[in-house]
């Protein structure tokens, strides 16, 4: 026991340089004879003496283009163009800068009103069941049914129940009844489950439809395989989409439809069948988010192929959108499960240490709602009242964590510049 407690200090002493921008405290010392000058006496920030250009924090341009479209089309009950740039966008694969498909983002626009309308009544304490609110799900119904032949818009109103669904699953945590909330959840996804299983199908060409038919793993129980498979046949069609992969390794997990053995199964198998897009890096991304919610998947993973993925990845995509989430993964995300388990810890740490490579020889700009995200465990139902507040919020974590990586130099009196010609380093 003392041997492991003594490990557990040493792993938390050597990751504390990626995950903390705390100055190490000073010795004490005699009071000095003369009151030095009080801006001396403050404590100077690590990140003080970084400089890093900013993306907006609004996001992509391109996805908020996508949405508002997908929104405006559906507010004006243009439901025939609705499904024709959903159709497009699907079928030219499509994606915005970030890597999103354009099609998933116009249909997220579309159902924005309907779903969000239900996420603020149950925030609030509100009748989710009030008619208002019926109104616009009901609305969404009434255009599926006018339209039962056309699979996108069936999709649409689908995927409108799944997100109502997972509100819903979001509320047990609230003060909303744990039994009511789980069976509003449950026939949301049940009617979703209904919708989807006629156009089944139609969905097997298509990365929209198989990712919505996906999608309803999430609130219904499958077999193990089941589920591998549905996931592999999506992975096949869109295999450039990360989400995909990542899904897949967290339905994987044995909390899910899985098991250890399944889950690295199903990441050797998948780095396999994407090698020519990704490399190795097929494997870090089914392992990518499973790592940071189960420490027993953290403990068995294969360190040497993961980093070998995250290289991987680089190389396939090196834009500063996907150096922002594997720094933020790194620094911030995989570094929070330090510490509940010592199996686990040493695998947290070897990968936490590429936060070093990724961000001195890649970073040149800052995404502050990527490192918001990683904050919260890339947990898409947290609910954020304010876009603003919560990308400042990724700011502000993202200059301590990539101050910390530069401890050294800035302790040593320099200042750390990020340019598009690299890292510049100068006298403070």
């Amino acid at each position: 026991m003392l041997t492991q407690s003594r490990q557990a200090r040493d792993l938390l002493t050597r990751i504390s340089g990626l995950v903390s921008s705390r100055s190490r405290p000073a010795a004490r010392q005699a009071p000095a004879p003369s009151p030095a000058p009080a801006e001396q006496l403050l404590p100077r920030r690590l990140e003080d003496s970084l400089s890093i250009p900013v993306c907006s924090a609004e996001g992509d341009p391109a996805c908020i283009e996508a949405q508002d479209r997908g929104q405006f089309l559906a507010r004006q009950e243009l439901w025939e163009k609705l499904s024709q740039q959903i159709r497009e966008a699907d079928e030219s694969r499509a994606a915005a800068r970030c890597g999103l498909p354009l099609a998933d983002l116009v249909a997220y626009g579309a159902r924005a009103d309907v779903v969000t309308a239900t996420e603020h009544a149950l925030a609030e304490n509100g009748d989710a069941g009030s008619r208002a609110l019926i109104r616009g799900l009901m609305a969404f119904e009434a255009l599926r049914a006018e339209n039962r032949r056309d699979p996108y818009l069936t999709a649409l109103v689908a995927l409108a129940h799944i997100d109502i669904g997972w509100a819903w699953r979001g509320a047990e945590g609230g003060d909303a009844p744990q039994q009511p909330a789980r069976r509003r959840c449950a026939a949301h996804f049940d009617r979703a489950a209904a919708l989807l299983g006629p156009i089944a199908q139609a969905s097997k060409d298509s990365p929209f439809l198989q990712a919505a038919q996906c999608a309803l793993y999430a609130g219904r129980s499958a077999a193990t395989m089941q589920v591998a498979d549905a996931y592999s046949a999506l992975i096949d069609l869109a295999p450039a989409n990360h989400r995909h992969m990542r899904a897949l390794g967290t339905y994987m997990l044995p909390r899910s439809s899985g098991s250890y053995a399944a889950l690295e199964l199903e990441a050797r198998r998948t780095a396999a069948r994407t090698e020519a897009t990704w490399g190795a890096g097929g494997y870090a991304w089914v392992y990518f988010d499973a790592i940071t919610i189960d420490d027993q998947a953290c403990a068995r993973v294969d360190t040497r192929f993961f980093l070998d993925g995250l290289r991987d990845i680089v190389q396939a995509d090196a834009s500063q959108e996907m150096i922002n989430l594997l720094a933020a993964y790194c620094t911030v995300a995989l570094p929070n499960g330090l510490g509940r388990d010592l199996q686990a810890d040493a695998p947290r740490l070897k990968i936490a240490q590429a936060a070093a490579w990724l961000i001195r020889d890649h970073l040149k700009e800052l995404h502050p709602l990527i490192w918001a995200h990683a904050a919260e465990g890339f947990d898409n139902s947290a609910r954020i009242r304010s876009v603003s507040r919560f990308a400042a919020s990724g700011h502000a974590g993202a200059l301590q964590a990539i101050a910390s990586q530069f401890r050294e130099e800035i302790e040593g009196g320099q200042k750390v510049a990020f340019t598009e010609r690299g890292l510049e380093f100068s006298p403070a």
